[in-house]
């Protein structure tokens, strides 16, 4: 079995607004215990508001403080700005090219020259689309086309790897896992341009809410209204699925040809709930998909929030993600085979998107983050280590 290499990498997003030119980040990741760095495009470098002069300059610059500092930028992720946007499922799919051709496209060709891999989430459907099952089928096959065609962009320019982030609500996909192993597979199947995810360790945390109620479930809800209770609104997905819901409370009515006509109107609408209680499992995820994750985001949580904390003390003792059990997690993911699916990723870099706060200290910063690399370094103690020989320092 072909096992991946691993390496620890530090987001420089934590450095945002703050820290913001590669000669005062870079030397500052090395002393933090980094040698390898993921590049935000928040961080005076995103290819729509930055001009291509400062861009020339800045990719120098990032070579030289490479080479003076002995680091590596390894990956580049979204932005901000690019991520608040419908980007690639835009309505008008003009504005869906332009963010291709603007954005996409450049940043692909500058990072292929340099052996970069890149990483985004940058589409949504509006409500409109998610509301239509026609128009949402339809959709889904534009945004997998486009990101097929981003994947041949990729492999024309160093054959980088290409990762659209996993997210957990049903108007960013992906966000479940086996809805993620079919966003995958749908892409690849266009022309063999291999596309694939991220997975975030704190992104599990939105499908619970998400998840498609029993039947039972929904009969309670509708008593409960009748009678006036306090009670917790089920998920039911579609907007003509509440109608008949709010229907149901008017006429008092609960039988059972009320909540046939529901689940059958739920039913339009797979692709707005999650099925599966393990979508709400970092490691389920990872089992199942960190061979198709080589750009992974670390971040600790407990499960209940994705606040992308760091791994020091406090944090671990209160969260849930351990090295121990991620990498065997990692590990598993390696036995499965299928053939739809696009190559297993040959290194994995696992990335610490850690989110600094307006109020944090500088010097608070700095302590997490090293704090951070101290405890992985537990783990992985040299980067590019091959995920078996990590897993045998493990008995």
């Amino acid at each position: 079995m072909n096992y991946p290499k691993i390496y620890l990498v530090l987001d420089n997003c934590f450095a945002i607004k703050r820290w913001v030119e590669p000669e005062i980040w870079g030397p500052l990741i090395k002393e933090l215990g980094f040698d390898y760095v993921e590049a935000s495009f928040d961080n005076e470098a995103d290819f729509f508001y930055s001009p291509d002069w400062y861009l020339d300059e800045w990719f120098e610059r990032v070579k030289a403080v490479e080479a003076a500092q002995d680091i590596r930028v390894a990956n580049f992720f979204t932005g901000y700005q690019t991520y608040r946007t419908a980007g690639l499922a835009h309505p008008n799919p003009k504005m869906a090219r332009h963010m291709l051709e603007g954005w996409v496209k450049p940043a692909i060709e500058r990072l292929g020259a340099r052996g970069s891999g890149i990483g985004f989430s940058l589409h949504a459907y509006p409500d409109s689309v998610l509301q239509d099952p026609d128009l949402y089928k339809e959709e889904t096959r534009k945004v997998s086309a486009i990101l097929s065609e981003i994947g041949k962009i990729a492999k024309e320019n160093g054959r980088i790897p290409v990762c659209v982030e996993a997210m957990y609500a049903p108007h960013q996909t992906p966000w479940t896992i086996e809805g993620t192993k079919n966003f995958l597979r749908d892409i690849y199947s266009i022309d063999h341009n291999p596309v694939y995810t991220t997975v975030d360790l704190g992104h599990m945390v939105g499908q619970v809410r998400f998840r498609k109620p029993c039947r039972g479930e929904i009969r309670q809800s509708i008593e409960a209204a009748v009678k006036g209770e306090t009670f917790t609104e089920p998920w039911l997905g579609g907007d003509t699925t509440y109608a008949i819901w709010e229907k149901a409370i008017q006429n008092r009515d609960a039988g059972d040809a009320v909540l046939n006509a529901i689940e059958a109107d739920m039913a339009r609408y797979p692709h707005l709930f999650s099925f599966d209680p393990a979508d709400s499992d970092p490691y389920a995820w990872l089992e199942q998909l960190a061979c198709y994750s080589p750009i992974m985001h670390m971040q600790q949580t407990n499960g209940i929030t994705s606040s992308h904390a760091a791994f020091t003390r406090d944090n671990n003792t209160a969260g849930i993600i351990d090295g121990t059990r991620l990498l065997r997690a990692i590990a598993k993911s390696y036995e499965a085979e299928d053939a739809a699916m696009p190559p297993k990723a040959e290194a994995i870099y696992l990335s610490f998107e850690i989110f600094a706060s307006n109020a944090e200290h500088p010097r608070e910063i700095k302590k997490k983050l090293k704090e951070t690399c101290a405890y992985w370094r537990q783990f992985i103690p040299k980067d590019g280590m091959p995920l078996n020989e990590l897993i045998e320092l493990l008995k």
